[in-house]
């Protein structure tokens, strides 16, 4: 009786298991030890170069007179006299600091916010329509940015007298409300993000031009609308030279004029100095609302359409 033998085919060798990524995401891949000290070091020096004057101003309004001169400009004097500087600017010249802060709110508010529509509208219409002399257009307005504003200041003062708009309200407001650089960002941004498609879309769903531009138009531009804000707010918010030549009554002054006002009297009244440092430091506090409040809409612009 013979038996078979079966000969046994030797076994592959088992595959080694592929080794998977953690599951936590790396943060450090592409990056450098030597070029994050680097770019730390550049920001740090950056954050400094923009604090310290902030940080200067909100110590000499903690001062009286004498301290500020003969203390260190960047260490608290022994009496801390934040509350009552600030008290003196609010009630000195029955409150005339209040009305100064209130027209600031006006000029830079209104017209900030009026000139991202109109730059949003002209940026809008000049990425997304097709009409003969477009080009013409935007390298005009684009010119506009090349031109100073102070180059303009006694044109339109001139201008204004002889419509008798000088002197009030609307003889600083009026320029604030056009930006040609607003205009140039909303064009560039719009013509990148605004779908030619969902356009055409909501055309046949029976929208109007108007409709499609405050449903879809606004809401795509947020982010370039809150840097034009932004921009136009803190350069309304701190313009001088406009105001100063268009106003002459201290009730129209913003904090601008009326702060520059006040410091040129430090030389008769020193007790000038107060009022100026603790004035500076309330003028601030809205700039810096506004950045922290707005600042979340920059991170979401830029993050859109990232991952899907």
């Amino acid at each position: 009786m013979t038996t078979a033998t079966t000969s046994k085919t030797p076994s592959a060798p088992p595959r080694q298991a592929a080794k998977r990524p953690a599951t936590g995401t790396d943060r450090t891949a592409g990056r450098r030890r030597s070029s994050t000290i680097i770019v730390t070091a550049i920001l740090v020096v950056a954050a400094l170069y923009f604090l310290i004057p902030v940080y200067w101003v909100f110590v000499a309004s903690t001062k009286s007179t004498a301290d500020l001169f003969s203390t260190n400009g960047f260490w608290f004097a022994p009496t801390f006299a934040l509350t009552e500087n600030l008290s003196k600017v609010l009630s000195y010249d029955d409150g005339i600091f209040g009305r100064w802060f209130l027209n600031s709110a006006i000029y830079a508010g209104v017209g900030a916010l009026l000139a991202t529509y109109f730059a949003a509208a002209g940026g809008y219409a000049l990425a997304k329509y097709q009409f003969r002399g477009r080009n013409l257009v935007f390298g005009t307005i684009l010119g506009g940015v090349l031109v100073p504003g102070t180059a303009t200041a006694l044109p339109l003062f001139l201008l204004f007298s002889q419509m008798g708009l000088a002197n009030t309200y609307w003889s600083v407001l009026l320029p604030s409300l056009v930006s040609p650089f607003g205009l140039f960002l909303c064009r560039i941004y719009a013509e990148a993000t605004v779908d030619t498609a969902l356009i055409e879309a909501a055309r046949i769903d029976g929208a109007g031009e108007l409709r499609i531009f405050h449903t879809i138009g606004l809401k795509v531009l947020t982010p370039a609308l809150v840097t034009v804000f932004l921009f136009q707010l803190v350069g309304i918010w701190n313009n001088y030279f406009l105001p100063l030549v268009m106003l002459s009554d201290s009730e129209l002054y913003p904090i601008t004029l009326g702060l520059n006002n006040w410091l040129s009297q430090v030389d008769r009244l020193p007790e000038f100095y107060e009022l100026t440092t603790g004035g500076v430091l309330l003028s601030i506090i809205p700039l810096s609302i506004a950045m922290v409040v707005l600042q979340r809409y920059w991170r979401g612009g830029l993050t859109e359409g990232a991952v899907k």
